[in-house]
């Protein structure tokens, strides 16, 4: 462990379970102090405790990323238990899938208020304290499908690109305050929103372990856009290429999720 991470402060949404839990362990890891934000308690003391046994600190804050007074309390909780906020992860998320036939406006205010907004009320809570000091660094855990969209992911995929969308805007204006940002670009990662799915076309072979350790590189790299695994860029750069290679991609891959 070298001291990159020795004492920073890291919000971590969605940190129950997934590639939250898997980065707040990986932080606490590399020294820094981890604020635990989920709606899941039980699951957060659970992962507080493993990093208690490796000696690191943890805070425990239920939240829902969907309420902006949660997550404005959460920040506060942060600050008023260590003084700073270093890193943020805005990784709270919600799969929601649906054929655009069936689509309804409902599904895609679902889908904005966890997926995007929930990332955006806590980069604005933070924001305040990270100018203040002029530094601090912003994780965004957006997913591939913001750079192509795949079949019946309508909802999801909005969300995400809006996601993407602002982080490369963010990250060129923050630059001058002293705050960098990342954003991660995941394909199908090993958590519990994929698995609940329990369709056979959803091939989750990336471990949240795998994803968490590209989180802490990319913090320490100030690397802007990351994508896990790197061969998933394939389909990005098919997409630029020409939409109908990208679409080809898609079927070639099975990765359409129409049932067969």
């Amino acid at each position: 462990m070298n001291r990159f991470f020795q004492n920073k402060v890291a919000i971590i949404t969605g940190a129950s379970s997934g590639i939250g839990r898997a980065t707040a362990l990986a932080l606490a890891r590399e020294g820094a102090r981890v604020a635990l934000a989920s709606r899941n308690e039980s699951a957060m003391r659970e992962a507080a405790g493993a990093i208690a046994q490796m000696g690191g600190e943890a805070l425990v804050a239920r939240a829902d990323v969907t309420q902006k007074d949660q997550v404005d309390r959460l920040v506060s909780e942060t600050l008023k238990k260590w003084g700073r906020v270093d890193i943020v992860v805005a990784n709270a998320g919600d799969y929601i899938r649906r054929p655009i036939i069936e689509l309804t406006i409902a599904d895609l205010e679902r889908s904005m208020a966890v997926n995007f907004y929930g990332a955006m009320y806590l980069v604005l809570a933070a924001l305040p304290h990270m100018r203040e000091r002029r530094s601090g660094y912003i994780v965004l855990v957006s997913t591939m499908d913001s750079k192509k969209g795949l079949p019946l992911d309508g909802p999801y995929v909005a969300a995400k690109f809006a996601m993407t969308g602002i982080g490369d805007v963010m990250r060129q204006e923050l630059r001058q305050h002293g705050i960098a940002v990342s954003t991660i670009l995941p394909g199908r990662v090993d958590t519990p929103m994929i698995a609940q799915l329990r369709v056979p076309w959803i091939s989750a072979k990336i471990p949240a372990e795998a994803v968490a350790r590209a989180i802490v590189r990319a913090i320490r790299r100030r690397q802007p856009e990351v994508i896990v695994p790197p061969f998933a860029a394939l389909l990005k750069y098919f997409h630029t290429l020409s939409p109908h290679l990208s679409d080809w991609g898609v079927k070639f891959f099975h990765l359409e999720g129409w049932e067969s």
